[in-house]
């Protein structure tokens, strides 16, 4: 996909200022994001994040759905395991086990309020042991053939995770970008976005490797077209990584492939990118079955965006 990287020049201050204030914030309707419907049957369980103060949807218990105000949702770094927007798909899953993950997202204007349509919407995580495809060799999962560990991981870890990632984390929060090492694109994907600003992936429960919490990367175009190689041309708008909540995650764990897994994990509380801030850092809605989270899950938030602004994560 070739983009137009130039930065955009900053707004002006002082008379705009209610504008600003409007841009740095986006009224959520009908909910935090799109409401979740059950996987293979009824929804009787709602992840929240724990440490963080902040209910999974982001919104406070003492206002209404339709007064919730968000910030524009947090920049983060591209990380080095990107590829350009070349597999316009739906469902990413192709050979990858996993619990079935359903993530349904929806992107406005952080100004008007009013949703994006057509905007080219990617997303790309590790698998359920976390390897990432097109740098398999390069990727820091663990598990399939080793002992796995006694009991699920805790939700509160003696000490910090012992090692030292590889530079930037795999797909993490820094290091330039690098080459892919294969030609596997699972767990990849792009879609365009509704006239309502919706788009929906079909994938699975990302796992974990060392250094990092449990994610997905995002990356949102605006200002190109749709062509039989990919998407082309426009922008980079919006570049940040979506988070899920420890009970989910403690939950996956006990459930293969996640159970193989011999890789010691990094909480949310731990993680060095997710900023803490619920769904304005990207924490997404988690909605499943309680008890058995194997049958799926649907994740969603509502992402507000600055269509002018150019966010590649490059910085």
């Amino acid at each position: 996909m070739t983009e137009n990287r130039n930065h955009q020049p900053e707004k002006p201050q002082g008379p705009a200022h209610k504008r600003d204030v409007t841009r740095r914030k986006v009224l959520i309707t009908g909910g935090a994001a799109v409401a979740a419907v059950g996987v293979g049957g009824a929804v009787a369980a709602s992840a929240s994040a724990e440490g963080t103060g902040t209910s999974a949807s982001g919104a406070s218990t003492s206002e209404s759905a339709s007064e919730t105000c968000y910030r524009l949702t947090g920049e983060t770094t591209e990380g080095p395991y990107y590829i350009d927007a070349d597999k316009i798909r739906e469902d990413i899953t192709e050979d990858r086990e996993g619990i079935p993950f359903t993530l349904r997202l929806k992107v406005i204007d952080a100004d008007t309020c009013k949703p994006l349509k057509k905007a080219a919407v990617d997303i790309w995580h590790c698998d359920a042991l976390g390897i990432y495809s097109g740098y398999e060799s390069m990727s820091g999962g663990g598990g399939g053939g080793g002992t796995p560990p006694t009991g699920a991981p805790t939700g509160s870890p003696t000490g910090t995770p012992t090692g030292t990632p590889p530079s930037g984390g795999p797909g993490g929060g820094g290091g330039g970008h690098q080459e892919p090492t294969d030609d596997e694109r699972y767990l990849r994907g792009t879609q365009l976005t509704d006239k309502h600003g919706y788009v929906e992936f079909k994938t699975v429960f990302p796992g974990w490797y060392q250094g990092r919490a449990v994610h997905i990367h995002t990356k949102v175009h605006v200002g190109g077209t749709m062509t039989d190689t990919g998407y082309e041309g426009g922008h980079t708008c919006h570049t940040g990584q979506f988070f899920f909540a420890e009970t989910a995650v403690l939950a996956s764990a006990e459930v293969s492939p996640y159970s193989t897994s011999t890789t010691e994990r990094t909480t949310l509380d731990e993680d060095t990118i997710y900023g803490g801030g619920g769904t304005q850092d990207g924490l997404l809605k988690l909605t499943y079955r309680k008890g058995r989270i194997d049958k799926g899950v649907v994740g969603s938030i509502t992402m507000g965006v600055d269509p002018d602004e150019t966010q590649d994560g490059t910085s």
